[in-house]
């Protein structure tokens, strides 16, 4: 049997706490080929501002508007920036063998969320958002398939950060590769190798996103169209004389509070009640589950808003919108320019973007924790195997029906 080398660079060094886009010299992770050989390291390029704008919608903006980014490449090409990326994948990139970093065949992208505020500490935070985005090779479709927070997993030894192996639930991963030191970069290449280790799934590249950060791109979209399937009060947003305040801002002021309450039906958000909408978990009638479908719903949602509305052409807004992307994402391409990720997806439209549920979308629970059933894991190893369509079409009641 050939041995399988991963094509992922040597770990670079990860400051505590999250990453912005910097116009200084990102350190470049070192691409991979099939040949075997060793390749130089990527000297600094400019990147589309496209790119940008793309990956800080969970990366999957990726796969939307191909007509936009093929009918604006003059403006592309000179409206152009630089992102940093890190290495967020460790051993979990895929391997030669695996297809490298080749964008021919199926692509698996890694989305982590986090909701980071001022007072976090980088040491110590938990991913609230694991999904695995899954492009298939005809480039024609995209996936996307949340993981449950709570779910039970097998965390696999991390020396950097001296955790020596363990069980615990899923989210614990990215605070077991972050403190120490680990950094975010550190927290996300935990997860992506728990991942691997519990669905077999190796990764193209990987996205981590602040939910905090969102607010200022969907301010710049102007608002997202959201639909509420179950009426819920926000636990953690009142109003004080008419303006959302966080709770624990709006008893300082030692005025009346009112409630924050999403009432049912479908309307258009601005950027604080989206995001506090996709935040809601603990009164949901499915947790987190229903949680993550509103997280999905929002992505998708963000994606049909710049490709709807003339963003994506439109210099001025590109720019304004690629401001405020720059504040919420860390990257990883593998060493893939970003350009490839997003001309290789450019048939692909935000219409395109299937969300996926996990365990039927509610609990499923051994007794003690939330495990994977075995449906759940026969559409990750169809993700895998690039067969994900047809397992979709044989169980179509994983489909969410959210738009």
């Amino acid at each position: 049997m050939p041995v399988q080398t991963s094509r992922r660079p040597p770990a670079v060094d990860s400051p505590r706490g999250p990453v912005r886009a910097s116009t200084s010299t990102p350190r470049q992770p070192v691409k991979g080929g099939r040949s075997g050989k060793s390749a130089k390291k990527r000297a600094r390029r400019k990147d589309p501002l496209w790119a940008r704008v793309t990956l800080i919608f969970g990366a999957v903006l990726m796969v939307a508007s191909g007509a936009a980014v093929v009918g604006s490449k003059v403006l592309i090409s000179q409206a152009t920036g630089s992102i940093a990326q890190r290495n967020l994948l460790g051993d979990a990139g895929k391997s030669d063998a695996e297809g490298g970093n080749s964008l021919d065949g199926p692509i698996d992208m890694l989305l982590l969320g986090v909701d980071a505020r001022e007072k976090s500490s980088p040491d110590d935070i938990r991913a609230d958002s694991i999904i695995v985005l899954h492009i298939p090779a005809t480039h024609d479709q995209a996936y996307l398939i949340s993981i449950p927070r709570d779910t039970e997993a097998h965390i696999p030894a991390f020396k950097k950060t001296g955790w020596e192996g363990g069980t615990d639930k899923i989210n614990a991963a990215f605070q077991v590769g972050a403190r120490n030191g680990g950094g975010w970069e550190g927290g996300a290449q935990s997860m992506a190798q728990t991942i691997k280790k519990m669905t077999g799934i190796s990764f193209d590249g990987a996205a981590i996103i602040n939910f905090g950060g969102f607010k200022r791109v969907i301010d710049t979209l102007g608002s997202v169209r959201i639909c509420v399937k179950q009426e819920v009060t926000s636990m953690h947003m009142v109003f004080v004389d008419g303006k959302p305040m966080w709770n624990a801002e709006a008893k300082k002021t030692g005025k009346r509070m009112t409630p924050v309450v999403h009432k049912k039906g479908c309307r258009e958000m601005e950027g604080w009640a989206a995001l506090d909408y996709s935040r809601q978990r603990k009164t949901l009638k499915n947790g987190d589950y229903d949680r993550q479908q509103n997280q999905q719903q929002l992505i998708k949602a963000m994606a049909k808003k710049a490709t709807q509305d003339g963003t994506l052409t439109n210099p001025i807004k590109l720019n304004q919108l690629t401001n405020a992307a720059g504040e919420a994402l860390i990257l990883d391409t593998g060493g893939v320019p970003i350009a490839d990720f997003v001309f290789t997806m450019r048939g692909v439209t935000g219409n395109d973007l299937v969300m996926l549920k996990t365990n039927g979308g509610t609990f499923h629970s051994d007794g003690t924790r939330e495990t994977l059933s075995a449906q759940t894991l026969d559409m990750f190893r169809a993700a895998k195997q690039d067969k994900l369509a047809e397992f979709v079409f044989a169980n179509p009641e994983v489909i969410s029906s959210r738009d």
